[in-house]
């Protein structure tokens, strides 16, 4: 079935949920509750038929997306949230000098095992975004964000960490989910109540981010946007592509000017 591409919808949801997820209002640079539903599925992060299923069917995408943009060989990387280590320890393997911050003891302590036995070199440190930037201005090549914004308690001060750590002429990669009738039915609903791919609870509709304020976020942090893709499943092949279809799953890049 074809779901049209959209931003936002006036169809009523479930329950009222707030319009205002960009606004901040925390101190605090992460959400314990966020963490500590991460931290209960830890050791589940490299199994590809486990919780973290999703993550483990779009990595290549999310791979071979940002290698094709920034050519990731001897490119210096940080992946903020990077949990078990799937996109980083990716990244180390085609080239890249990585680093992985997350908040989550123990999802950190599982990437550094799967990185010993696998070969693949990744620094792992637990820190979030604006801690590690105060150390680390202008320092990398890329950073990558990926299905983590929408579990940050303050979406454009973690964006603009972010950017802070760029080089001038960097890239800024970012995926996360949309926010509209859609996507509440497929990514949640479908994904944790009926498919079963995360545990029920994973995801709170009123963090996704629209891209228009995905858009805000990044100019506000002065980045300037290059692409904005959809990730779209088809259900008939079990396999996700690219597309114009923002309605869900969404990823791009922007660039910090040189």
């Amino acid at each position: 079935m074809a779901w049209p591409a959209s931003e936002a919808c006036d169809l009523a949801l479930p329950s009222p949920v707030s319009k205002d997820s960009l606004q901040p209002m925390q101190t605090q640079h992460f959400d314990s509750d966020e963490i500590a539903k991460f931290e209960a599925m830890a050791e589940e992060w490299w199994d590809p038929a486990g919780k973290f299923k999703p993550l483990h069917k779009i990595n290549p995408l999310r791979l071979d997306y940002i290698d094709r943009e920034v050519k990731l060989a001897g490119k210096t990387v940080l992946d903020v949230g990077c949990g078990g280590g799937l996109l980083a320890e990716g990244m180390a393997s085609r080239g890249a000098s990585v680093t992985g911050i997350d908040r989550s003891p123990k999802g950190l302590g599982v990437a550094r095992l799967h990185s010993e036995k696998s070969g693949v070199p990744v620094q792992y440190e637990e820190c979030d975004a604006e801690t590690w930037a105060e150390s680390h201005a202008g320092f990398y090549d890329a950073v990558t964000c990926l299905e983590v914004l929408e579990h940050v308690p303050d979406v454009p001060r973690t964006v603009a960490a972010c950017a802070a750590m760029i080089k001038p002429g960097g890239h800024f990669f970012f995926a996360t989910l949309n926010r509209n009738p859609v996507s509440y039915i497929k990514a949640i609903l479908g994904a944790e109540y009926i498919l079963g791919w995360l545990p029920k609870g994973t995801h709170e509709y009123a963090k996704f981010i629209k891209p228009s304020e995905m858009n805000v976020a990044l100019r506000s942090a002065d980045l300037e946007i290059r692409d904005l893709k959809g990730m779209s499943y088809a259900m008939l092949s079990d396999h996700f592509s690219l597309s114009d279809d923002l309605s869900v799953n969404y990823l791009g890049f922007a660039v910090k000017p040189a």
